[in-house]
């Protein structure tokens, strides 16, 4: 049987049930596609219920503001996906009347649109046979036909589109796009596939020649930089705190924090006390609190953030510029980066929290 129609049985036999793959409607596999890159499943379902909840349409996503678009994504990471999401939304409603393009091409001039999501859409949708290649199509074809071509290489990128082009079923191009991408996160998966039991394994390059641990071949990832990001918390007459939102195209573009420190290593009580922010609003040792006696580290793509949180107590704001002074029982309702929103569920269950409200 051709390889194509033998995922396409695998797939029909073994699929997941998922909400995306009850639809055909462009706007509902773009926010499925756009949310599961560099996510797994299991965390991006969540989300997508919530935001076809929240936002029905693409006229609805369009309406919403940035920052509830930004805090309904919370925790969901790489941020600029939500931006450019909310970016295209806005387009598509009002440049293009709520219609999707309806072709590969077009579909690539979107946004936050790049070769596989307008492959996605284009075959689910649209019936276009043209292939996707993400990473669990990387691992089938580099196993199968025995590829040592990095993945992330240039050269590589062509070589597994040319051959995934090659490959495309045309007669059911969804059906196959689904079936490969499935197929690679079920059985062919990164850990210990089961190979015994698979549909491919009679005609595998790399079961044949037991290569299943090396393959796909990847080359070797960016240094990976270290930031050391020193909190500031503080509470004014236990009611109010103060936050910014993070300019530039830095990480989490447009999200909330507290006033941050950045130091090139770990940096003592006393150390921090010498900084620009601290010594102009005149704060002693004393009024400083550790608030978590470990370093949360906060592990992003190409950098980990070595990070502590201090709490300043004190009877009167502090004038610090660009902050904004927000009641600590609305702190809540901001769009902050998973590593703040998790300080700020642990923080209000403290004991210290608690008496304030008593």
């Amino acid at each position: 049987m051709k390889f194509s129609k033998k995922l396409i049985f695998w797939y029909l036999e073994n699929k997941r049930i998922m909400p995306w793959r009850e639809t055909s409607d462009p706007y509902h596999i773009w926010l499925s596609e756009i949310m599961l890159q560099q996510t797994r499943v299991a965390q991006g379902l969540p989300y997508y219920l919530s935001f076809t909840t929240e936002f029905p349409t693409v006229f609805d996503l369009a309406k919403a503001s940035e920052e509830k678009v930004l805090k309904l994504w919370q925790g969901l990471g790489y941020y600029s996906r939500a931006r450019n999401l909310h970016t295209t939304a806005k387009y598509i409603a009002d440049e293009l009347n709520g219609v999707f393009p309806n072709n590969y091409i077009d579909l690539l001039k979107l946004k936050g649109v790049g070769d596989y999501t307008a492959s996605a859409i284009a075959s689910i949708c649209f019936k276009e046979p043209v292939p996707v290649v993400d990473g669990n199509v990387y691992r089938v074809l580099s196993r199968y036909f025995g590829i040592h071509t990095p993945i992330n290489s240039t050269i590589g990128i062509k070589e597994f589109k040319k051959l995934a082009i090659e490959l495309m079923d045309h007669e059911e191009p969804s059906s196959y796009n689904q079936a490969i991408m499935e197929f690679g996160a079920l059985q062919c998966k990164p850990q210990n596939p089961d190979c015994s039991f698979c549909i491919l394994n009679e005609s595998c390059v790399a079961l044949q020649k037991q290569e299943i641990k090396e393959l796909p071949v990847k080359l070797k990832k960016l240094k990976i930089k270290k930031r050391y990001f020193n909190y500031l918390v503080f509470i004014v007459k236990g009611e109010k705190t103060v936050i910014r939102k993070r300019e530039g195209k830095g990480i989490w573009q447009n999200l909330y924090e507290f006033p941050l420190i950045e130091t090139e290593k770990e940096s003592t009580i006393k150390e921090l006390l010498s900084s620009e922010i601290l010594t102009s609003i005149g704060i002693r040792e004393s009024e400083l609190t550790l608030f978590n006696e470990e370093t949360k580290i906060h592990k992003l793509s190409h950098q980990h953030l070595y990070t502590k949180f201090y709490i300043l107590e004190m009877d009167q704001l502090p004038e610090l510029g660009t902050e904004e002074v927000v009641l600590l029982s609305k702190l809540k309702d901001y769009p902050v980066p998973i590593l703040i929103g998790k300080f700020i569920e642990s923080f209000f269950k403290t004991e210290a929290f608690l008496l304030h409200l008593l």
